[in-house]
């Protein structure tokens, strides 16, 4: 359920963020509250709360005091974002280092792609 290969804060505000971009937390909806989250994933409640003030502190969820936590309009886009560009980093740009390195050039590294993608 969590990915235990990085610390559990970092894991548990991924696992809203997939499920904010998976539908399951609408924007303009709440999320589990700190006791739940930390009930159901069996993780100490400052760790849970700690994920998501993480999510809050960027802008993904928002405080309504009294309330609890919900997520941000907006955020589902933002995430988005976040994620293409994380993947640029690690998949994108060492691909195009390699295809430099091999001599394919940018428009036969696309026709590769779509080849591979087609299949």
């Amino acid at each position: 359920m969590l990915d235990d290969t990085k610390p559990l804060f970092i894991a548990v505000a991924e696992q809203i963020e997939d499920g904010i971009l998976d539908g399951t937390y609408p924007e303009d909806s709440p999320v589990p509250s700190t006791n739940e989250l930390a009930g159901f994933l069996r993780i100490n409640p400052a760790t849970a709360g700690k994920g998501l003030n993480r999510l809050a502190d960027t802008g993904v969820l928002v405080k309504r005091r009294g309330v609890g936590m919900f997520v941000a309009v907006g955020a589902t886009e933002l995430l988005r974002q976040r994620r293409r560009e994380a993947f640029a980093r690690a998949y994108i740009a060492p691909l195009l280092r390699e295809a430099e390195h091999l001599g394919i050039d940018p428009r036969e590294l696309s026709e590769m792609i779509t080849k591979e993608a087609s299949r």
